[in-house]
């Protein structure tokens, strides 16, 4: 498949075979944001997914096109975590074994969400780019079918269901904010709002630190970066030196790109869970960052943003609660 073949048309026959496995998420007003933002926000919680992460659209789509021989050999994925649990659950419904190439480093939580769905861990490089080298060299040794993350017509197909239901939730939408890390989720989703309509505004969102999407796209071409922890960690790593359709299709797709600190991620976690009883990770919650940063400009009137995560380490969280806490006792003395 080139990179025009990614249609509306796959769109919909990946909602038809994902169903039974990917739920169709809410749709829901952020009062709070709204009064900041001055438009009307919606949350699109990606995060209530059964495997806590948008992941298993793309995962179910390409996994539920497997022939019957590549069933029985395997399947093999790249993953900072939650791509990892997302093909693991699919794979245990379907049967089929799975190995998951992860850097060090990987949050434990995830690590372990990904061995109770049943995927085998295997920990390989220090970095994104190391694990993502040595999953291709597996892939080719152990003749395992590749779920790639995020540059495959069949994962991009499955993340753009997400468009449909923004869509046929709020058909008036203006603009959304996605998440970026390798760019398939907002390949997805500009696929199904552009074929609605060229003037609904697709923003891309991503941490400060090493966003290697951001700098490919400055650079004309992808591009590999030291990489750089982050709360986002779901974002970090790159999109792969031969990347063949996130990289173009972002290209082609969005109308802007914004970058939030580690700070700013932090306030928007806990924003996300004082305000809206909300779990989520730093990848999750870079939408509501950009907005509560005042990032954002030219709206509309109509704001979605994807809240792709919520796989967060909980005493991770609970320091942020706590020293966001110490930040406002400081303040007000």
């Amino acid at each position: 498949m080139k990179v025009h073949d990614v249609t509306m048309r796959d769109v919909y026959l990946a909602r038809k075979r994902i169903a039974a496995l990917a739920r169709r998420t809410p749709l829901v007003n952020s009062p709070s944001l709204s009064k900041r933002v001055g438009a009307s926000v919606y949350l699109k919680l990606e995060n209530l997914q059964e495997t806590g992460s948008f992941k298993i659209r793309g995962a179910a789509n390409r996994m539920l096109t497997l022939t019957a021989d590549q069933r029985s050999r395997g399947v093999m994925a790249i993953s900072t975590g939650n791509h990892g649990r997302a093909v693991s659950y699919v794979a245990e419904s379907l049967g089929v074994k799975a190995l998951i190439c992860i850097p060090e480093g990987t949050p434990s939580n995830k690590v372990e969400g990904i061995r109770r769905l049943g995927g085998e861990v295997l920990v390989s490089g220090g970095t994104y780019d190391e694990a993502e080298d040595e999953a291709f060299r597996l892939e080719k040794e152990k003749e395992l079918t590749m779920v790639n993350p995020y540059d495959d017509p069949h994962t991009i197909a499955g993340q753009g269901t997400i468009g449909l239901e923004l869509l046929e939730d709020l058909p008036e939408i203006d603009t959304v904010l996605v998440p970026v890390g390798g760019g398939g989720l907002i390949s997805g989703i500009a696929v199904a709002l552009k074929c609605a309509s060229s003037h609904i505004r697709v923003v891309g969102v991503s941490m400060d630190r090493a966003p290697v999407m951001y700098h490919s796209l400055k650079s004309g071409a992808p591009i590999r970066m030291e990489q750089e922890e982050s709360l986002a960690d779901a974002l970090v790593g790159g999109i792969g030196l031969e990347n063949r359709y996130s990289f173009r299709m972002v290209q082609k797709y969005i109308d802007d790109f914004l970058l939030v600190s580690e700070s700013e991620i932090a306030e928007a976690m806990v924003f996300a869970l004082e305000r809206h009883h909300l779990v989520l990770e730093g990848s999750g919650a870079v939408g509501i960052a950009a907005l509560l940063s005042g990032r954002l400009e030219d709206a509309g009137d109509n704001v979605a943003v994807v809240l792709s995560g919520s796989n967060v380490d909980v005493p991770l969280l609970l320091q942020l609660v706590q020293e966001d806490a110490d930040r406002r006792s400081v303040a007000s003395s």
